[in-house]
């Protein structure tokens, strides 16, 4: 291959590793809400905690946009580094409100749907940080895909379930909103999970 060629050939890897950077983060921010939840109000320090990962993550986020303004070719399609990136950050950006709210709120004690779907989005945020590095030969995900998927469709499942016992239960209206903000963001964070690992996919089946 001669010298010219060579500077058409897609080298730069940084990309992948900032995406695998941003999984990690929002897997890290998702586990410490999940720990948020189970043992609210015991740890004060987690919202803080995880405000801080959400930073980190609009900081990768800066990164992958930097190096996507500043290189000349890329290992995928300029609007799936993008897609990809923003659909990341939106995921960590999502667990820091539902962190955010239960300060604002000040919320004593989370009911039990609230505990249950942030452990599915810490369960999704699981399968994407594992399906992230497969995307480096562009390897089959589609089993994480799909329980990302599955996760999803529980998550709404456990939402609609969650915002039907507020009515049912004859709380304080200003209870409900409060709670309704709280599992809207959840089922938001799980949501924007899914459409990840869709984003995923279909870089996926475009370079295999």
């Amino acid at each position: 291959m001669g010298r010219l060629a060579q500077l058409f050939v897609p080298k730069d890897r940084e990309f992948f590793d900032l995406f695998e950077a941003a999984a990690d983060t929002a897997l890290q921010a998702a586990g410490l809400l999940d720990r948020m939840l189970a043992e609210h109000p015991d740890h004060p320090e987690l919202p803080a905690q995880i405000r801080e990962l959400e930073h980190v993550g609009d900081r990768i986020t800066h990164d992958l946009i930097h190096r996507l303004n500043t290189t000349f070719v890329t290992p995928i399609d300029r609007e799936d580094i993008l897609h990809l990136a923003s659909a990341l950050d939106d995921v960590t950006d999502l667990i820091e409100e539902v962190a955010d709210l239960f300060v604002l709120y000040k919320i004593e004690a989370p009911m039990e749907q609230a505990q249950e779907l942030a452990h599915l989005l810490a369960l999704a945020c699981a399968e994407i940080a594992t399906a992230m590095p497969l995307l480096r030969s562009f390897a089959d995900s589609s089993v994480h895909i799909v329980e990302v998927n599955r996760l999803e469709n529980e998550g709404d499942r456990v939402s609609r379930e969650a915002v039907a016992s507020l009515f049912d239960a004859g709380i304080d209206p200003m209870v409900v909103i409060r709670w309704k903000d709280v599992f809207e963001r959840l089922e938001e964070g799980i949501d924007a999970t899914e459409r990840t690992a869709n984003v995923l996919e279909g870089i996926r089946i475009k370079n295999a």
